[in-house]
């Protein structure tokens, strides 16, 4: 036992490197040692490198954390020297360094941002806020919400200064190093966030170094039976592998000197928790796993790299379908390389990956490889702005996308399956060659989003390969896709939405939505309080002054004055009911004297007084005209509370309209003369029962109705009417006629149904 891998784990001072346990020996207890272990990997990437500043950080660090330890029992220093090592090994720059071994002191100890600020600058005071700001988030693997939150605000973190991320993952790295110290359940906690979190931003900005490890540490913690028993597995022959893999690497090694191509080769076995998704995705065996083995061929050129694949499928027989051509066709986190599984020897498949040494860099150190800060020759630093676009326009499509979504759980999905690191890409072309990879299983729907949205949205058809096909069809690695569009085109259609593949453009079909017909509606809406007004002889330049606009919007929760007018124009609001609130509101300010004159007008009986409504068991009270018969209208239903006016009609007494009634608004001048001014007596429910009726608009689902049903049963109504027809595209409208005691109840019953599932839009009846 005491031989194998397994035991070897068990002991904390041994890492894992190429499937291997091999001794650490900078694991010191001794801050002093491991402090000379970093200042000699600075002095190797950076050897005319002035240190004083690392060594003002190491001091003060030391002194800040002298009383702390770790629950190891070993000083605490030896984390932030540890999180510094890391970054050195990813050769960053001496800033960053310093905030790395900076980075806990504001939280943990008496120092100050402000005291960072004035013995190392405002440089390494913002990575070292970023990184303090980072560690306050909190996750729960039970709580999506929360959690898409905070990985927003990573995010966003990155988008300020993309250092900050790569401390936190050299300090989650070391954390994972040191978690036998921790309790199981909170070894399980932070495996489970590590995997959810830091591990894919790892593999999205490319740092294969960091995120390897993540992988390994995060599946001995989770779940500790299958990393051993995987450990075991590897082990068992343990030195037939090794000598396969040598025999691989001394042919290849021959056949390359041959061939007069100048390469490094060498061998490992695959990490174990790639090896382990493998066997759990593709439901195999460790027999069964195709690449196992990796052999890698480091070369100078990107000639060189096609010339040692020709020589390596000489001389073994290439896995059919197994070959990837990552240097014509990077990956979004820039990775390049050429993958090709082979037959051996003996029949036992294995990879070999071919890269250049500046791609191998970028492989290892991802986009840390592009950000590094460097000297120049006169000792000021500058930083490589080439490409920088090309290599954060990932990290700038995630930010665009997140501010489009108003749904946390939506963001969620986006980092489980835009950016899952198991989902392997599709590439396919542009007409004019230009290459555009997308998630697999997209369509050319989705192929014209990532193009435009513009496209996207006047899109008709498709064409693969010159011909025609369906706007379903699964695009496949090499196709040449040509995207159809009409300016007749009326916009996306929402089944568009069930066949789509990535995030991106289900984010831009629903904006298209929200926006669908705006303009026309804003155009509709002042058309139609213009009419309102001229009915009802309003001075619309009097009432529409900015600071009624302003009131009226906020009443309705609406931010700008155009989203008021978009709803009246299709059907959200009733231009009668904004109309006459900017009236109330005008009036406000310009109530009008009370004189002998209007008093007298007043009681002498004239249609331009106001009468008042009220309602009793003995049945309808009309306060100022005495002996007319009263109704209140079917065509409108007017309830307490509503805005309402008196319509005198020939031989059947008085009807009480809701002053948005369509009836009362289609009014000739003659009839005109006959509406009467009416108001409610008192306020709010008076005690009567009125007839309220709706209209709703809904995706039609199982249970709608029984949702709604339970509404009015919960809060007590008489439901005294309900009719349900659906569209064609599953759209259901319902009529409903139910009893309310006024408008405070029949409000309080919408908001409510409102909140069902599926529901798009609800109106009162007015027809």
């Amino acid at each position: 036992m005491a031989g194998t891998l397994e035991y070897q784990l068990l002991n904390k001072n041994l890492e894992i490197v190429d499937g291997h346990a091999v001794k650490n020996p900078e694991d010191y207890q001794d801050p002093e040692k491991l402090y000379q272990a970093l200042i000699a990997r600075v002095t190797k990437y950076h050897p005319s490198a002035d240190i004083s500043l690392i060594e003002k950080a190491y001091k003060i660090a030391s002194e800040a954390h002298k009383e702390q330890f770790r629950k190891s029992g070993e000083p605490y220093i030896i984390h932030p020297l540890w999180v510094g090592i890391i970054l050195a090994d990813l050769e960053m720059d001496k800033e960053t360094i310093v905030a790395g071994m900076l980075h806990d002191v504001v939280e943990d100890t008496v120092m100050t941002l402000d005291d960072i600020t004035r013995e190392f600058g405002s440089e390494v005071a913002l990575l070292v806020d970023g990184v303090t700001k980072l560690g306050q988030l909190s996750y729960s693997k039970d709580k999506l919400e929360v959690q898409a939150e905070n990985l927003r605000k990573m995010f966003l973190a990155m988008a300020k200064d993309i250092r900050v991320i790569i401390i936190k993952l050299a300090d989650r790295l070391h954390n994972m190093r040191t978690l036998e110290f921790m309790t199981p359940e909170k070894q399980q906690e932070k495996a489970r966030e590590t995997m959810d979190i830091y591990a894919p931003i790892a593999q999205r900005l490319g740092i294969s170094k960091i995120k390897i490890e993540l992988d390994d540490l995060s599946l001995k913690y989770s779940n500790p039976q299958v990393y051993y028993q995987l450990v075991r597995d590897l082990n068992e022959r343990k030195t037939k592998r090794e000598e396969f893999v040598q025999q691989i690497v001394a042919e290849v090694s021959k056949h390359m000197e041959n061939a007069n191509i100048k390469a490094k080769v060498y061998g490992r076995v695959k990490h174990f928790f790639s090896i382990y998704k493998k066997m759990v995705n593709q439901n195999k065996t460790l027999d069964q796993i195709y690449d196992l083995f990796a052999v890698r061929i480091i070369v100078d050129t990107v000639k060189d790299c096609y010339a040692a694949l020709g020589v390596i499928h000489e001389m073994y027989t290439p896995v059919p379908g197994r070959f990837k051509d990552y240097i014509a066709m990077p990956k979004a986190n820039m990775y390049q390389s050429l993958h090709t599984t082979l037959i051996g020897p003996s029949g036992q498949p294995f990879e070999i990956q071919i890269r250049t040494e500046e791609m191998h860099k970028t492989a290892e150190y991802g986009i840390a490889a592009h950000w590094k800060y460097k000297e120049s020759g006169d000792g000021t630093k500058g930083v490589a702005k080439n490409q920088e676009e090309e290599k954060l326009s990932w990290l700038r499509q995630i930010l665009e996308w997140q501010r489009d979504m108003s749904d946390n759980r939506e963001f969620l999905s986006l980092l489980k399956g835009d950016l899952d690191l198991f989902t392997e890409d599709v590439y396919c072309f542009t007409p004019n060659g230009d290459v555009k990879n997308l998630p697999n299983g997209s369509t050319p729907v989705d192929f014209a989003y990532a193009i435009h949205s513009a496209v996207g949205n006047k899109m008709v058809g498709a064409r693969v390969n010159g011909k025609l096909v369906n706007i379903d069809y699964k695009i496949q690695n090499g196709d040449r896709i040509e995207i159809l569009t009409s300016q007749n085109s009326k916009g996306p259609s929402r089944d568009w939405l069930n066949i789509v593949k990535s995030t991106q453009a289900k984010s831009k079909i629903n904006q298209w939505f929200k926006k669908e017909f705006k303009e026309e509606n804003i155009v509709r809406g002042r058309e139609l309080i213009a009419a309102y007004c001229k009915a009802k002889a309003i001075n619309l330049a009097d009432v529409s002054k900015p600071k009624y606009l302003q009131i009226v919007q906020q009443k309705y929760g609406f931010r700008d004055w155009e989203s008021v007018l978009a709803a009246i124009g299709h059907g959200g609001l009733k231009e009668g009911q904004v109309v006459n609130r900017l009236l109330e509101e005008y009036q406000k300010d310009h109530k009008k004297e009370i004189t002998d004159e209007t008093i007298l007008e007043t009681l002498s009986g004239v249609p331009s007084q106001k009468v008042h409504i009220a309602k009793s068991k003995s049945g309808i009270i009309v306060k100022g005209i005495d002996d007319m018969a009263v109704r209140f209208s079917k065509c409108c239903n007017p309830v307490p509370g509503d805005e309402i006016v008196g319509f005198v009609t020939r031989g059947r007494g008085m009807s009480i309209h809701r002053t948005d009634c369509v009836n009362m608004l289609h009014l000739s001048a003659a009839e005109r003369e006959r509406l009467i001014d009416a108001e409610w007596e008192g306020a709010g429910d008076n005690g009567g029962q009125y007839l309220a009726e709706l209209k709703m608009y809904a995706h039609d689902r199982q249970g709608l109705l029984m949702d709604i049903s339970k509404i009015f049963t919960e809060a007590k109504l008489d439901v005294k009417s309900m009719n349900v027809r659906t569209s064609k595209k599953g759209t259901a409208t319902l009529d409903m006629g139910f009893i309310v005691h006024g408008r405070d109840e029949l409000n309080r019953v919408i908001d409510k149904l409102r909140q069902v599932e599926g529901v798009l839009d609800i109106e009162r009846t007015a027809s």
